[in-house]
């Protein structure tokens, strides 16, 4: 009788400690999802606020191509509210209309030969497509993060302490097919 109830209590504890390695793993990716998402959030901030600078040297030289510069102010005002509400579906419907229209700033630019050698557009072009890389290297890691995090959620046996839990799966990060390909900014330059 003494052997039953010592199994019975060794197959409780390490139950137990297996359920908290669980817990304790699902806290964890939670934990990564947040974090990668934090790394997109300040280089989203930084570029926030570095596209007036761009607007205002664009706007210097480029008198009449007002539409031009208002679409990039309302993509760059949609893209703020999205990222500050968390919403991550509108985010990427947000970033498609900010890249097309610095898309077509930049060719706009091509008409304009004395903004287009101004060593502040200059700057501001490197540091706007730069972090237009960075962005894209973090969104691959959050997207991984996410994936990893809905997996672990649904898998057996993982999916009970989820459940119990209240772990809830997290949305990608995910843009148009044209969005996906790299935009090498520079190379609208030369």
């Amino acid at each position: 009788m003494d052997i039953i109830i010592y199994t019975a209590l060794a197959a409780a504890v390490i139950a137990f400690i297996y359920g908290v390695m669980l817990y304790n793993s699902l806290v964890d990716l939670k934990h990564s999802v947040s974090q990668a998402w934090s790394n997109i959030d300040i280089l989203l901030k930084q570029r926030h606020d570095e596209l007036p600078k761009l607007v205002e040297t664009c706007k210097q030289y480029m008198g009449y191509e007002q539409e031009t510069l208002k679409q990039v102010i309302a993509a760059r005002s949609r893209v703020a509210t999205a990222r500050e509400s968390g919403d991550i579906g509108a985010l990427g419907a947000a970033e498609n209309m900010l890249r097309s229209g610095l898309g077509n700033l930049f060719a706009v630019v091509e008409d304009y030969p004395e903004l287009k050698a101004s060593e502040k557009f200059q700057h501001l072009q490197t540091r706007i497509s730069g972090l237009e890389n960075s962005i894209a290297d973090r969104r691959e890691y959050y997207n991984e993060a996410v994936k990893m995090n809905n997996v672990r959620i649904e898998q057996f046996p993982d999916a009970i302490i989820a459940a119990w839990f209240k772990f809830k799966p997290r949305d990608l990060l995910e843009f148009t097919d044209a969005e996906k390909q790299d935009v090498n900014l520079s190379k609208l330059f030369n």
